[in-house]
């Protein structure tokens, strides 16, 4: 019966959803606009979060009644993103590769290990290719993924060795992602995966149920996870990206201002969060190693990347990312490098 009512209750936002372009307005005749996010008030998902409001509101006054939900008040990643979707919540900011390929398989292309070398190759391919071959598949999930914003280049913490190169990897218990193409991952390391939701990491580490996790450098120290980790390996396996969407019949239903004003808040709030993310990485490294973490700052990244080559090539992963995918984002670099060049 409870399942009933709940199909029904989502059956009924849905349609409320479409109907009303899932936003309602305030007393003061305002568009309500929730965002999101599952980090804390210094996560990058909510400063990404409250750059994109404090420029709408500059540029739109009070047409827009805006309201940050961070430290994952509104649901774990997989609940923004369904809320998102059905209309419940207009707007998150959520991890690209994380639970948002439940909905967007292909979005899981971007934990293929090692695509680049760079951040400026990854925002190259990101603002360009990736931006405009998955927009459509977005938007047959209901989402209008407005932009790609930073979480960073990730790396592995654990309790139990340093770990310098590949091999170091076998048999530790790491937390990944809820994401299929993650347990590959650690086949090809030879590490184990366990997901666990985020905001459970910290007290997962530290009561010992994973030996570790992988995050970037922002993360590990925004939410403490020095305090309970004491190796860090630098090998920037991946680089993460996190995805501002916002529920399609929503932004389809604001007017063609209205809409102007989101597109230019969304280039504002993905600009400025990257350059603060990384401003704040240098010093936030400084810091974890205060905490006594131990830093591999040059690990072998051959071995790494002999280790996972034919990763994109597993029958396991082609089934959730096209190897052309994958191949499109090589072109792209390429492309990129090549222009560099000239």
């Amino acid at each position: 019966m409870k399942k009933k009512w709940l199909g029904l209750a989502l059956a009924v936002c849905a349609m409320a959803s479409v109907l009303t372009g899932c936003g309602s307005a305030g007393s003061d005749g305002a568009i309500k606009l929730k965002i999101a996010t599952v980090g804390n008030e210094s996560h990058q998902s909510t400063i990404a979060a409250t750059a994109f409001k404090e420029k709408l509101e500059e540029l739109a006054g009070d047409r827009f009644e805006i309201t940050i939900y961070p430290n994952a008040q509104l649901g774990g990643e997989r609940e923004m993103a369904e809320g998102v979707k059905i209309g419940s919540i207009e707007m998150a900011v959520v991890t690209t590769d994380g639970a948002l390929p439940s909905f967007v398989p292909e979005t899981q292309v971007l934990a293929i290990p090692y695509l680049f070398a760079d951040k400026e190759e990854a925002y190259y391919v990101l603002d360009g290719y990736l931006q405009e071959e998955l927009q459509p598949v977005f938007e047959a999930q209901g989402f209008k993924h407005l932009s790609f914003c930073e979480l960073g280049f990730r790396h592995f913490t654990n309790n139990v060795r340093e770990v310098t190169k590949a091999e170091d990897m076998k048999g530790l218990s790491i937390r990944v992602q809820e994401s299929a193409i993650w347990f590959s991952l650690a086949d090809y390391l030879g590490f184990i995966a366990t997901p666990i939701s985020f905001n459970e990491l910290y007290t997962a580490l530290q009561q010992g149920t994973v030996d570790g996790q992988e995050n970037p450098i922002a993360s590990i120290s925004s939410s403490a996870f020095d305090e309970v980790q004491k190796y860090m390996c630098l090998d920037g396996h991946t680089y993460a990206p996190e995805s501002m969407i916002m529920n399609l019949n929503f932004y389809n239903r604001l007017t063609d201002e209205e809409r102007a004003w989101v597109d230019e808040a969304t280039v504002y709030a993905r600009d400025t969060q990257r350059q603060m993310v990384t401003d704040m990485e240098e010093d936030m490294l400084a810091s974890i190693e205060s905490k006594g973490v131990k830093i591999c700052y040059e690990p072998d990244l051959a071995s790494f990347r002999d280790a996972t080559a034919e990763l994109y090539e597993d029958p396991a992963v082609t089934a959730l990312v096209p190897p052309e995918l994958t191949e499109g984002v090589k072109a792209a670099v390429a492309e990129y490098e090549a222009a560099k060049g000239e």
